[in-house]
């Protein structure tokens, strides 16, 4: 179980009403809603959080979007360095901005496959099997993936050694593997 404190739940809250109003003319997300948005982002990102291992880790976002899973996930784990991963240079933006105070992070605003360093775990959420199988063979060894109920392609070269259902279930997994 996951307790936060006060000011974990202020970072979050203020993630949240930036992120409102940048979607605005930025779409950073279709959910639009605080329930949804509080189920579909920020409660699968703390699951996935709650799910790594521990000790300090070097995790990467890979297509981290509006910040999810990898802006919650620095929240709760401050012991481990978030690079969020975002080739899209007008998100790449707002991840700066939303991410200022969280000394955690360092956001990249270059795809993935560029990165050119290893990672002690990548994290995703919404980015396809086709898309993630390429940049998790050279960015780390261990990915913690947020997926629908489609299983992970054996050709992605992984083992995937954990499938948990995120328990306010709609057909949502998080899936541990690691490089084979």
């Amino acid at each position: 179980m996951l307790e936060l404190s006060t000011e974990q739940i202020a970072a979050l809250e203020g993630h949240y009403e930036t992120l409102v109003r940048w979607n605005r003319s930025l779409n950073l997300t279709s959910i639009s809603g605080l329930e949804e948005a509080v189920e579909r982002h920020y409660c699968e990102s703390l699951f996935l959080a709650a799910s790594l291992p521990p000790g300090p880790l070097r995790i990467a976002d890979i297509g981290s979007g509006a910040g999810f899973p990898g802006f919650p996930v620095a929240v709760v784990r401050p012991d481990c360095s978030v690079t969020l991963v975002e080739s899209h240079q007008r998100k790449a933006v707002f991840l700066r901005e939303v991410s200022r105070a969280l000394p955690n992070i360092r956001v990249l605003s270059k795809r993935a496959e560029a990165l050119g360093e290893q990672f002690d775990r990548a994290i995703s959420r919404a980015v396809s099997y086709e898309n993630l199988a390429p940049i998790l063979k050279v960015v780390a060894a261990n990915a913690d993936l947020l997926t629908g109920a489609e299983e992970p392609p054996r050709e992605m070269g992984f083992g995937w050694e954990r499938e948990i259902a995120l328990p306010w279930g709609r057909q949502r997994f998080l899936r541990s593997g690691h490089r084979l």
